[in-house]
């Protein structure tokens, strides 16, 4: 096909292929993202409290990669654009309308629920734009807006405290493992004559959602069955307490041998650097297991590397 080599050349035209609907075009995706962009200026001040919670509060960090996370599932699903057409705006309008009640009744009730209402909104701006077809696409992206909303603090503890004491726990078995002598008292670890908390070294909910996004992202991604994909996200929990007691090891040795102005400067970077390593390593695991697991046909999308690296099928 002449677009193939183009990206997105089949967006150049939008022929009509009957009265009553056309195939989707450049225009219409501009027009869409105007929409949601419209949207975000009408309730402006619901999202810049969800941008200042995120600055404020590092464990709403993940606020901050949504973002970029929702763009590149868009980006990787551009392909399969290609035969939608622009009808079926109606169910864009009824998520409007659904989430204009959700942020009213949160601007009463709930502070939270008033900063999802504003992302339902916008998200239905965009799909009344495109259109169901293409939102069915895209519906990876469009369900990784959730990401956008800051969880409230009691949400949180509620999941961070059951990770908190696993963690512990299982970071003590891993410094007893290296020959690292740790001390534990519930979530409280003692390094050296120094006491961390699990909480303060590396709190189990402070990446959780940013590891979640990561299993997303990979879940989505890479051509995977269903099947799979689902395990992915349901094993996202093993796979950030994994991750925070990778963290936790050498951060509990530079808490117990360090100045704490050095020891938190390291707690910080240190989650960056292993949201980065753990989206590797999933890649990398996933690589091997596909490695042994090659589709027997010839599809659209091809066997082996490329049906790897590209996106999967509408979900």
């Amino acid at each position: 096909m002449g677009a193939k080599g183009r990206g997105i050349g089949f967006m150049e035209t939008c022929k009509p292929l009957d009265g009553q609907s056309r195939r989707i075009g450049a225009d219409d995706l501009i027009v869409a993202t105007a929409l949601a962009g419209f949207a975000v200026c009408i309730l402006l001040s619901a999202w810049r409290d969800s941008l200042r919670i995120a600055l404020k509060d590092e464990e709403c960090s993940y606020v901050l990669i949504a973002p970029v996370v929702i763009l590149w599932l868009g980006w990787v699903r551009r392909r399969q654009l290609a035969p939608c057409t622009v009808r079926g705006g109606w169910v864009g309008l009824l998520a409007l309308a659904i989430g204009w009640g959700v942020y009213w009744y949160g601007y009463l009730k709930d502070p939270v629920v008033w900063r999802a209402g504003a992302v339902v909104v916008a998200v239905g701006a965009f799909m009344a734009g495109v259109g169901f077809d293409c939102s069915r696409r895209l519906a990876p992206a469009l369900l990784a807006c959730v990401f956008l909303v800051p969880v409230d603090p009691n949400g949180r503890y509620r999941i961070a405290q059951p990770l908190q004491t696993v963690t512990a726990d299982v970071a003590q078995r891993a410094c007893d493992l290296i020959g690292m002598s740790v001390d534990r008292s519930g979530n409280l670890l003692s390094v050296n004559g120094v006491d961390v908390t699990v909480a303060e070294a590396c709190n189990g909910m402070r990446m959780v959602l940013t590891l979640f996004l990561v299993c997303y992202v990979v879940a989505f991604t890479v051509q995977l069955r269903a099947w799979l994909r689902v395990v992915v996200l349901a094993a996202s929990p093993v796979f950030a307490i994994a991750s925070n007691v990778a963290r936790l090891v050498p951060t509990l040795w530079v808490f117990g041998h360090a100045s704490a102005k050095t020891a938190e400067r390291f707690h910080e970077l240190s989650g960056w650097v292993m949201t980065v390593l753990a989206f590797g390593v999933l890649m990398a695991v996933l690589r091997m297991f596909h490695g042994g697991h090659e589709p027997s046909g010839g599809s659209a999308g091809g066997g082996g590397r490329e049906a790897l690296t590209g996106p999967g099928p509408c979900a």
